[in-house]
């Protein structure tokens, strides 16, 4: 017999946020089951839950432990999951609810962000042999030494992914209040764009420089994995957006998303001694911590000073993690004899990404050319092959994304229209 259509289909916070939301994502659900497929459906805590969970956790103890917080969060899908399996009985669905140690999501230790090592689907597949749907708790796994472990915000989105990929499902449905993956942020730029298709990569990227809609992660393991993702809306029946393996024809397009980032700061390291091994000694005790660096620039040495040639050292990470991060460099700074540790959160990162930038030139230059003609100063540019990062002024942000979307989107489509009509 052939085996059935299968798919898995994830529902955050705000489709799982009230007792009506969940009955929707259960008559959801049904349409799914009644039409003869093996269905696994992942959700995330309710709509603000995990929030007030960390907040009690802080009112008992200003630096709780990170296990008893792992603990104290994963009951927020606890109770989503048990909640979606009774909305499913009431309407003549069978489920079962399962935890992550239910389920054998297994995980490595770190606790807060874990990230997953195999999951074991032998007992979803006993659920699907009986007709069940199973509910599964997103976000939450178990360790070797079967400790409860989280996956760190947005983690329900690897839960499903992965789940998908061990499943071997033939799509992971990912349900949110959005119904796809824009151009950019709607918010920001009203005419922004509903994509129908776009790469792993690109949404990886986009992913990486600020674009909300996926988890990071989530993006890593549907691109490791080949997991065609559905990116679609739970308060419609709408297409949303496919996130699939690359294809010739998303060349075409030079740029697909504008992103932007404004919870960034800027570290800067000044009169660092230019000597070899210095970088591995500031960048190790961050990474050690699990501070993310995300872009460097080493400026040129400037005059020689009393320990010889200096240099000045600026990168960037989180807001989140920026008191955390000067504290280390700091430490660091007078251990390698640099002059000092300045900092600052009124910065802001906004990145143009697109598989077509590979084979087309020009790209930077007309970006920093819009940039400049806009009077908006650049202090930090990275790049990869389908990506052009800036740091500015956290108040240009916008408007630079503004600016970029009309000419490298709907000013690329009026042009790509304009030409087809002559």
């Amino acid at each position: 017999m052939a085996r059935k259509y299968r798919v898995v289909q994830k529902y955050g916070g705000t489709s799982v946020g009230s007792p009506d939301r969940i009955r929707a994502v259960a008559r959801r659900v049904k349409e799914a089951h009644d039409k003869g497929w093996d269905v696994a459906v992942v959700v995330s805590a309710m709509a603000g839950e995990t929030n007030r969970l960390l907040a009690l956790a802080q009112e008992i103890s200003p630096d709780p432990d990170r296990r008893e917080v792992d603990v104290l969060l994963a009951t927020g899908e606890q109770v989503s999951t048990a909640l979606v399996s009774l909305a499913l009985h009431a309407i003549g669905v069978p489920a079962v609810s399962l935890q992550g140690h239910q389920l054998k999501v297994m995980t490595d230790s770190t606790h807060g962000h874990a990230r997953i090592k195999f999951i074991d689907d032998s007992r979803a597949q006993r659920a699907f042999d009986h007709g069940q749907v199973v509910v599964i708790a997103g976000f939450q796994g178990i360790d070797e030494n079967h400790n409860i472990t989280t996956l760190g915000r947005g983690g329900s989105d690897t839960t499903a992914v992965a789940i998908a990929a061990a499943l071997k499902a033939d799509v992971c449905e990912i349900y949110t209040d959005v119904d796809g993956v824009y151009t950019t942020d709607p918010r920001i730029c009203p005419d922004a764009l509903k994509l129908d298709r776009v790469s792993h990569e690109e949404m990886l990227e986009s992913a990486s420089v600020g674009a909300k809609v996926l988890q990071i992660r989530s993006v890593e393991c549907a691109m490791r994995h080949a997991v065609a993702v559905h990116v679609r809306s739970s308060f419609n029946q709408n297409e949303g957006t496919w996130v699939v393996p690359e294809e010739t024809t998303m060349e075409d397009v030079i740029v697909t998303n504008i992103a932007c980032e404004k919870e960034q700061a800027k570290i800067t390291l000044s009169g660092v001694p230019d000597v070899p091994g210095l970088a591995a000694q500031i960048f190790g005790p961050l990474a050690k911590e699990g501070i993310v660096v995300d872009m460097i620039v080493q400026n040129v040495s400037h005059d020689e000073g009393a320990g010889g040639r200096r240099t000045d050292l600026t990168f960037t990470v989180s807001v989140a993690d920026r008191a955390r991060a000067v504290a280390i460099v700091e430490r660091i700074c007078s251990r390698i004899g640099a002059e000092k540790v300045t900092s600052s959160a009124d910065v802001g990162k906004v990145s143009v990404v697109g598989l077509g930038m590979r084979s087309h030139a020009g790209v930077a230059a007309d970006m920093f050319e819009a940039l400049a003609e806009a009077g908006i100063n650049i202090q930090m540019i990275s790049t990869s092959e389908i990506k052009i990062s800036v740091i500015i002024d956290k108040v240009d942000v916008e408007r630079a994304v503004r600016l970029l979307h009309a000419k490298f989107v709907t000013g690329a489509a009026a042009d790509a229209a304009a030409g087809k009509a002559g």
